[in-house]
């Protein structure tokens, strides 16, 4: 009787604590749901489509709240001006890594995209250091991709117009530039070491999209051991490999969607690169039409629909609230690519989105598909490079033929708890 009875104190007393810990902290947060004991608003959000929970959390509560994904608080930024003021105006203050049990368990602080403070600034400066010295901007750069994109094509023409399904190959080639880059040298797709490179890179995507693991305690590490060096070249695979492969794959099944879309790019290509001429990035210019079609592809398919989560480096009064140091933040990306005040009819895909009415590429403020501020993807410039490179160089050489009728193809995005992935299909590369 006087273990049950003891337990029964201890529950009760972890459970007063609780709720004393959780009202003292909402004090001076923005609002929010209010949380349960223990758990706070998990039940209270709809796990596999968390965007939409937090968009009707924010008609109610406004584009600053906050949730307790369980006993800590979580500041929700949603909308354009919520996370334009966050991430741009305050970039220092929100340049933190929200905590990840399973990344912390599996990188140890070390790297780049997970990492904070001295070791995050050092990694970064080293990152653009070193893609900068391996011709990031460069035409050293532009000139592996090219290379690559005509590997792509060649293995293509090996399907001889069979149906396939493009997952396999359009990983291999965006993963194969990483090789170029970090090993000085691209594998043939048929390579055990490339094949189980990029098996292990699939692997963390799917840990990074499963549920919270327990938080572990990790010593300070230092950033240039040979462990550190060897997580970096995995971040480096891990954010340039499969974002890059996904967005190819989801780029051809809208492509797929709407021919008319994919007739008036290849009407572009022929009339500015023509037929015997290998695309490169000074066609883009030249372009509009299809640079308009690439920006509404990801803003369209919304890769990544929350962001990674930040946090506020030190306390900050924001929106008229006070958020601790430390407060994870989650920045809404699908409020912003999905604003229909800068997007009209935002959840059709329409690439005049990103035109005037000249038909001139039109810019916006609005287009985050790789983040802002001072957590901005690194990358953007390869994987921007690489989309435009990849799939100018497949529709210059192939006319792309679905199995279905194209109004019977399913284009909802499968959300996966971190991002937005294409369904199967498969389709056929017919040669020009």
């Amino acid at each position: 009787m006087v273990p049950v009875v003891a337990l029964v104190l201890g529950l009760s007393c972890l459970l007063l604590f609780s709720i004393w810990r959780q009202n003292s902290g909402r004090r001076k947060l923005p609002p929010g749901p209010t949380p349960f004991p223990i758990i706070g608003n998990i039940l209270q959000v709809d796990m596999k489509d968390i965007t939409k929970s937090l968009t009707k959390f924010s008609e109610v509560y406004g584009p600053v709240f906050t949730l307790y994904l369980g006993m800590k608080p979580t500041v929700v930024l949603h909308g354009y001006e919520a996370v334009k003021e966050a991430l741009i105006a305050h970039g220092e203050e929100f340049s933190g890594r929200g905590r990840l049990p399973w990344a912390e368990k599996a990188n140890r602080g070390l790297g780049i995209a997970f990492s904070n403070g001295h070791t995050w600034r050092e990694m970064r400066h080293f990152s653009l250091m070193t893609l900068r010295n391996f011709g990031m901007g460069k035409r050293s750069i532009e000139e592996r991709v090219q290379e690559e994109a005509c590997c792509l094509v060649e293995e293509l023409r090996k399907s001889k117009g069979s149906p396939c399904d493009p997952t396999f190959i359009l990983g291999c080639a965006p993963c194969n530039v990483i090789c170029s880059i970090v090993f000085q040298n691209r594998f043939d797709y048929k390579d055990q070491n490339f094949l189980n490179m990029m098996e292990k890179s699939r692997e963390n995507v799917k840990i990074l999209s499963s549920p919270w693991m327990q938080q572990e305690n990790h010593k300070e590490p230092s950033e240039f051991t040979n462990e550190g060096l060897t997580i970096f070249a995995s971040d480096l695979f891990g954010a340039g490999t499969e974002t890059t492969s996904t967005t190819l794959r989801y780029s051809l099944l809208l492509l797929l969607k709407h021919p008319q879309v994919t007739a008036k790019v290849k009407e572009e290509i022929d009339h500015v690169i023509g037929r015997h001429h290998s695309p490169c990035m000074q066609d883009r210019s030249q372009m509009p039409y299809t640079d308009a079609v690439l920006h509404e592809i990801q803003r369209y398919i919304d890769l990544l629909p929350m962001n990674l989560p930040h946090a506020v480096t030190r306390d900050i009064k924001f929106s008229d609230y006070i958020i601790p140091k430390g407060t994870s933040i989650l920045t809404s990306l699908t409020s912003v690519l999905h604003d229909p005040k800068e997007f009209p009819n935002p959840d059709k895909f329409d690439p005049g989105h990103f035109l005037d009415e000249s038909g001139n590429f039109k810019k916006s403020n609005y287009f985050m598909p790789f983040s802002a501020g001072k957590r901005i993807c690194a990358g953007e410039g390869l994987a921007r490079m690489e989309l435009f490179l990849f799939l100018t160089t497949i529709l210059q050489n192939f006319n792309l033929k679905p199995l279905v009728d194209p109004h019977d193809l399913d284009i909802t995005p499968v959300l996966n708890g971190f991002a937005s992935l294409p369904p199967s299909y498969q389709l056929s590369f017919i040669p020009v």
